[in-house]
């Protein structure tokens, strides 16, 4: 398994970090097997997984069930967590018993926490009591009702200049890394020259440290909006509603179950069963 050193020493050797998120153990296993080198259980699963409109309604305990199935089957991947809305803007205790729980219960390897400004004293006292910690700034989907929707980050002089300030505070603060979510490559770039640990993008061009995206983005499980920053790998939403309907098909013109998927017993059982059972 891959620590926080090893994604530091891809940075100065220049190796891009690949990234995905997963919510279960298919999804894990899979990426896995693809040789990602990090696994992200993302709050994104609200939208994703459980249908809702934004990252907002889903709580700790959603978080800690999706890292546990995750880590069962990518139990040899580095997984980072997302701590969910409201989970890190209070108290510092309710933090920690937030990341206690993660790191004990679901064994994620360090948690992402989103924009920098107070949530930087938590980081530094995070990493000071010995939890790696994830940055994430540009688009910060827990702050989309404040930023007025999902809209590119730092496309101003005065946006740009508080993005880079801010990426540096975030380093200095202590995190191993920083995911820029949603900024022009032009300032991911700069940023990931400026910074010594790495810089994963997300709609922020080929010029960082690495890449990330959300798995059923990128192998085309939703029949939903697409945002541009995606590549598409495969199209399984196709796939499953095609095998789907050939499934209703058989059921209902009496095709399946056909002989090869039926399970039988002998004449000679059959009429201990009630007095007799006609095959």
């Amino acid at each position: 398994m891959k620590s926080t050193s090893s994604f530091l020493k891809m940075k100065q050797k220049q190796e891009p970090i690949a990234m995905m998120t997963a919510y279960d153990a298919p999804s894990a296993k899979a990426a896995a097997k693809a040789g990602m080198d990090l696994i992200l259980v993302g709050d994104s699963a609200g939208m994703v997984v459980h249908g809702y409109d934004s990252t907002i309604p889903v709580t700790l305990d959603d978080i800690i069930l999706h890292s546990k199935a995750v880590r069962r089957g990518a139990p040899d991947v580095f997984v980072v967590a997302d701590l969910p809305f409201l989970t890190y803007n209070g108290e510092f205790s309710d933090t920690l018993y937030a990341v206690k729980r993660l790191m004990q219960q679901a064994d994620v390897q360090a948690v992402k926490l989103e924009g920098g400004g107070q949530t930087l004293p938590t980081v530094q006292r995070l990493t000071e009591a010995g939890v790696p910690v994830m940055g994430h700034l540009g688009l910060t989907p827990q702050s989309v009702n404040v930023l007025g929707g999902y809209k590119v980050q730092g496309n101003t002089e005065e946006t740009a200049n508080r993005l880079v300030e801010e990426a540096q505070a975030v380093e200095n603060s202590g995190a191993f890394a920083l995911v820029l979510e949603c900024v022009p490559r032009q300032l991911a770039a700069h940023i990931s020259s400026l910074l010594n640990i790495p810089v994963i993008g997300i709609g922020a061009g080929a010029e960082t440290n690495g890449q990330v995206l959300v798995f059923h983005d990128a192998i085309g499980f939703s029949d939903g909006f697409t945002p541009k920053f995606v590549k598409q790998y495969a199209n399984v939403q196709h796939e499953i509603e095609t095998a789907l309907t050939h499934y209703v098909d058989d059921v209902k013109q009496l095709r399946f179950p056909e002989e090869k998927h039926t399970f039988t017993i002998n004449e000679d059982m059959l009429g201990k069963f009630y007095g007799g059972i006609k095959s």
